[in-house]
């Protein structure tokens, strides 16, 4: 079989991994002091997903980042999260050179889909993998760095 015929998913880097926390504001101090990490940019929302994030740079490019989330809405998946789980490791974010290609890849092989199709994140379109799929990780993919924030 060559790599072209292969039917699995071909994903990475990895992208970033995400810690969900209850305030970026007050976690960044903490962030600073210990790692020597500064935002990329400044938190912006990502209303369809209620949560504020911030990207901090982890290295030189092209090296994976660090997200960290913060619930807007008391009702969203994040928060609810957030409140069973406290604050912590929340997904691991893969890059995907082909988002529509590796996610009907991933249903033939019966991963469990949170996205079918692609929606909008904070810098491009993503959609997650349920942790169910992977040892209790939830999983993001992404594709492009378009920008899609409502700063």
């Amino acid at each position: 079989m060559t790599p072209r015929d292969d039917p699995a998913a071909r994903l990475g880097p990895i992208d970033h991994v995400a810690v969900v926390v209850r305030s970026i504001k007050e976690s960044m101090p903490r962030y600073r002091e210990l790692f020597g990490l500064e935002p990329i940019e400044r938190p912006f929302g990502v209303p369809n997903q209620a949560v504020r994030v911030v990207f901090l740079a982890a290295g030189l490019e092209p090296s994976a980042r660090i997200e960290l989330i913060e619930p807007t809405d008391d009702a969203s998946g994040v928060a609810r999260f957030l409140a069973g789980h406290g604050e912590g490791l929340h997904h691991v974010c893969l890059r995907s050179g082909n988002l529509r290609r590796d996610l009907a890849a991933l249903a033939a092989a019966e991963a469990e889909l949170i996205d079918a199709e692609p929606r909008a994140g904070a810098h491009g379109s993503v959609a997650f993998i349920h942790p169910k799929t992977l040892n209790g990780v939830l999983w993001e993919l992404v594709a492009a760095q378009e920008t899609n924030r409502d700063e």
